[in-house]
């Protein structure tokens, strides 16, 4: 209840009626045990996902200890096993891999974001630090999740453990979010600050991740199979923490134990979308069409097992448990939200308002045209397996509380140099378009989070709100316009009510993209 109480001398300056200043506390009280209830979610969410409980599934030695079983495989070990990795949950899956393989661990090399080793010093999570006479070099880079020299060197350095090994060896390649710009290693001519402007630049006209790592893989060395063919002949165990919707193994971190299949025409065709060809660099055109003439096709990459070990899937899951323990009717929409965050909003804001329809008995249904315009937005996000029909039945059947739940990675495209992630700017976006529907007798939350614990260059994982974010944002002289247009939320949120709608998680040591949760309850 601590954001209660820096929120009630917002209420309290408000010039009200009696009567409506009671009914306003009300409202407040029960939106904070919502709020209350949202992070034991998300919390329960990423704990489902921890690093050193998912690779300790994946992996486990026989009982003498010479053997390493990763599913249904099986790997002879002789103090010949080797380690890199490379993303935001790495350290932690780490220091867990080598608790588990001991002697036969010879050496290793993790590349991770600066500044999370000593995040995780701070919160004291010990689980997730390396020992202190570890086999495996810790290198630091990619601040603000952006390639930099830091991350080059790294990259450079687990090139060089790959290439010496041989047919004896095993090499452990330990993948999660954010792996691709800890892994910068571009084909000369290409200069790192060359494909990080390209990059740069497609990420801020709204391309897709899918399609960013289309063009990372086209100039890198190590990305699209680049670092399984570095290995050969080792035998390579990729075990990967999906960030990407739809767990496609060639597109996390783009795909370095995979072999790629992307064509020149591919990147071109990207390229072209955002109207950027005229602003490739030559050094760019001249690997691309190294690329296009290369007589060999694309490497294989039949030495190499790769594993999912952990996805959006398995946090939401969780999360579904925790809500029904919690008495809700839980539906799981999606693990795979993507698109604009404006049309998601949308489709979230719109949402609650046909499922006030459901939920209060006096209320004949929604509207024809309501529920067609919800189905349309829903085609227009074009979500794969969204499960929007039976959210729907299951409110019409139970008339009690309902959360539903979804995961995914939504874009925003940059208009302003404001601070803020996709998570806040979706959660302020949401708070807006709730004050156009009436929402009746029902209470509703929405919080999106990032299972990171860190929302684009900010130190919050996210935001909540709920309806009356609008008059709660008036009453302190805070346009949510402006906000929006500058792409400012994390500013927004800081000054409202002194950012008690901000979700603080400190640094996870995961990564599975982000969960949205939407909160519907009759009074």
């Amino acid at each position: 209840m601590a954001a209660a109480l820096q929120v009630l001398p917002h209420l309290a300056r408000a010039p009200l009626h009696p009567l409506l200043w009671w009914g306003s506390v009300a409202r407040l009280a029960s939106s904070m045990a919502l709020a209350e209830q949202a992070r034991q979610l998300f919390d329960s969410a990423v704990g489902a996902v921890l690093p050193g409980p998912m690779l300790h599934r994946a992996l486990s030695l026989d009982p003498g200890g010479r053997q390493l079983k990763v599913r249904d495989r099986s790997f002879q070990l002789r103090q010949n096993v080797y380690l890199v990795g490379f993303g935001k949950a790495v350290m932690g899956m780490a220091a867990a891999a080598e608790e588990l393989l001991g002697q036969h661990l010879v050496q290793g090399v993790i590349s991770i974001p600066k500044g999370i080793r000593a995040a995780m010093e701070r919160a004291g999570k010990q689980e997730m630090l390396l020992k202190p006479h570890s086999h495996v070099q810790v290198f630091e880079g990619a601040e603000d999740n952006l390639p930099d020299r830091d991350a080059l060197r790294a990259a450079l350095a687990i090139r060089q453990l790959a290439e010496g090994l041989t047919a004896d060896d095993l090499l452990l390649v330990l993948i999660s979010g954010g792996g691709s710009a800890l892994l910068p290693a571009p084909i000369p001519p290409v200069t790192l600050e060359e494909k990080q402007t390209l990059t740069r630049l497609l990420a801020a006209r709204g391309a897709t991740i899918q399609e960013l790592n289309t063009i990372r893989k086209a100039l890198s060395q190590l990305k699209g199979g680049g670092l399984a063919q570095a290995a050969y002949p080792a035998q390579v165990v990729s075990l990967i923490l999906s960030d990407v919707v739809g767990d496609p193994v060639e597109v996390i971190a783009s795909g370095p134990t995979v072999a790629s299949s992307h064509s020149v025409q591919d990147c071109l065709h990207i390229v072209n979308r955002y109207g950027l060809r005229a602003a490739l660099p030559r050094s760019v055109k001249t690997v691309l069409s190294r690329a296009d003439s290369d007589p060999h096709g694309p490497h294989s990459c039949g030495h190499v097992l790769n594993v999912i070990i952990g996805s959006n899937v398995l946090a939401l899951a969780e999360a579904q448990r925790q809500a029904e323990a919690l008495g809700y009717q839980a539906v799981v929409l999606s693990a795979a939200m993507q698109g604009d965050v404006k049309s998601m909003a949308q489709f979230y804001g719109l949402l609650a308002h046909v499922a006030r329809t459901r939920l209060t008995p006096s209320m004949a249904g929604a509207s024809v045209e309501e529920d067609a315009q919800l189905h349309e937005l829903a085609a227009d996000l074009q979500i794969p397996d969204l499960q929007l029909e039976e959210a729907l039945e299951t409110m019409a059947r139970g008339r009690g509380p309902v959360c539903l739940l979804a995961g995914g990675e939504p874009t925003v495209q940059l208009q302003g140099s404001g601070r803020g992630g996709r998570n806040q700017e979706l959660a302020l976006r949401v708070g807006a378009e709730l004050r156009r529907w009436p929402l009746g007798q029902i209470d509703v939350l929405f919080l999106s989070g990032g299972t990171d614990g860190q929302d684009g260059p900010t130190e919050a994982a996210g935001a909540w709100v709920t309806p009356e974010l609008a008059s709660q944002a008036a009453a302190e002289g805070l346009d949510m316009a402006t906000f929006l247009a500058h792409n400012d939320s994390h500013t927004f949120f800081c000054r409202l009510q002194g950012g008690a709608h901000l979700l603080h998680t400190g640094m996870t040591g995961t990564n599975v993209m982000d969960t949205h949760l939407l909160f519907l309850r009759p009074r």
